[in-house]
């Protein structure tokens, strides 16, 4: 399919509610199989449809490890119906804020509701990686990133930083210097 830009600190849509998704139809498989081209691209484990500029309520992962056969998943509008009392903490980083990773502690077992690609509904019960995954991707639907999670100078730094790299990357709004006509 294809892969899409991935959407970086300080975007503001990053801080953007997604919306529910009505609809499952090929549309919406092709961005699936488009977010799953992104991820395993980029490279990531997890991705949410607003990273790529679609605020939409739609995430795809693989957790599997090493030598392991992959394992894409898709959640359409997945929902945490239930989560643990115990806690779990995990390095976690982010392909919207690159080379950016910090501890950050979530409960250990959730159940998800969601709808699979195929508009099917399901829910599972997960712990370790997967549960971090697919907190860390619904946390992008609600507009919350890993770094809400940090203590506020821990965030302010980050921030910080993420917007100096971006007036890096910008292109320069200045118009080209005027070269001077000298005679030969």
């Amino acid at each position: 399919m294809a892969i899409r830009e991935i959407i970086r600190l300080p975007d503001p849509m990053l801080r953007q509610t997604s919306d529910p998704i009505h609809k499952v139809d090929a549309e919406l498989r092709a961005l699936i199989e488009d977010m799953f081209d992104t991820m395993y691209d980029a490279p990531g484990i997890g991705l949410a449809a607003v990273q790529i500029a679609v605020p939409k309520r739609l995430l795809v992962l693989d957790v599997a490890k090493g030598d392991a056969p992959p394992n894409p998943m898709a959640f359409i509008n997945p929902e945490i119906v239930w989560s643990s009392e115990a806690l779990s903490t995990h390095e976690e980083g982010c392909l919207s804020i690159p080379e950016e990773y910090a501890e950050v502690e979530r409960p250990a077992e959730i159940r998800l509701r969601f709808l699979d690609r195929d508009g099917a509904e399901g829910e599972m019960t997960a712990d370790g990686l997967l549960a971090t995954c697919l907190q860390h991707e619904i946390d992008h639907l609600n507009g919350v990133l890993f770094i809400d999670h940090l203590s506020r100078l821990k965030r302010g730094l980050i921030v910080k930083r993420a917007k100096k790299q971006a007036k890096l990357d910008a292109p320069s709004a200045r118009p080209a210097p005027r070269t001077k006509m000298g005679a030969a």
